[in-house]
């Protein structure tokens, strides 16, 4: 029976702890393994010598310092995401909308990051004003993202989306007319476009705040409100308003407003 129980207890702490806590807190790690996605210019994107740049890399870095802490990236497309917090391979991911369906599984700091859905189109196309003139037309559906959902059923518009599995893949296909528009985060088209170049526009339809998060597994409120509190200090010195102008100075958003999000408080 002695040996039964020690079993036990050696069982639970190799799973982190019994009595609920589903992971240790990313508070007592040296480094923090952060999933950004690879495919979004000016969010995310990974460079051909394997390294990463944009506002959720320089932000990354901003976060882990405040912590006391280093930072190592890994890609994190939007299929994966989840999966990668779940086996632990990441302790966090930006670019996460801040939805009820993944509160339910995934515990979220911040937001970090308000921003509107958004359409991108090619240069040429007249007929695309707002969301509503997306019926009827192909849109681009990147797996897990959740933003043709918001056209096609948040909104009700009878968009045809078309499957894929990157940002990249929906470039593509825009340029060559397999689909006719691209809706997700305004920053994220912003990104898109400003890397790409004069053959897209972008609409600044602006129909649906998004706020975008940073999730954790859950069970570790104290994680959690580091990461909070660090997003406060990264607003309140001005670094973020930094981070946004690098990023989106010549996209043509609107940078004249960058406040300190509500944050949706940790549970």
């Amino acid at each position: 029976m002695r040996r039964l129980v020690a079993s036990v207890l050696v069982g639970c702490l190799a799973l982190a702890g019994c009595g609920g806590a589903e992971t240790a807190s990313i508070v007592g790690k040296t480094t923090l393994v952060a999933g950004v996605r690879p495919d979004l210019p000016g969010i995310g994107f990974r460079r051909a010598d394997g390294t990463f740049e944009g506002l959720d890399v320089d932000v990354s870095r901003y976060l882990a310092t405040r912590m006391g802490k280093k930072v190592r990236f890994v890609p994190a497309l939007a299929a994966d995401r989840e999966e990668l917090l779940r086996t632990g391979k990441v302790d966090m991911v930006l670019t996460f909308w801040l939805e009820p369906e993944w509160k339910q599984r995934l515990a979220f700091a911040g937001p970090y990051l308000l921003s509107y859905q958004d359409i991108l189109v090619r240069d040429g196309e007249r007929g695309v004003r707002g969301v509503q003139d997306l019926e009827g037309r192909r849109i681009c559906a990147v797996t897990g993202s959740g933003a043709a959902e918001a056209v096609t059923v948040e909104r009700q518009v009878a968009a045809v989306p078309v499957a894929a599995r990157s940002y990249r893949e929906c470039m593509t296909m825009l340029g060559d007319g397999r689909i006719d528009a691209i809706t997700t985060n305004d920053t994220i088209l912003a990104g898109l476009k400003t890397r790409q170049g004069g053959d897209f526009r972008l609409l600044n339809a602006r129909f649906g705040e998004r706020r975008t998060g940073i999730a954790i597994r859950k069970g570790d409120p104290d994680g959690c409100e580091a990461l909070n509190k660090a997003i406060t200090q990264m607003y309140q010195d001005g670094t973020m308003a930094g981070f946004m102008q690098r990023w989106f100075g010549s996209s043509g958003l609107d940078l004249s407003d960058v406040d300190v999000p509500q944050f949706e408080g940790c549970l």
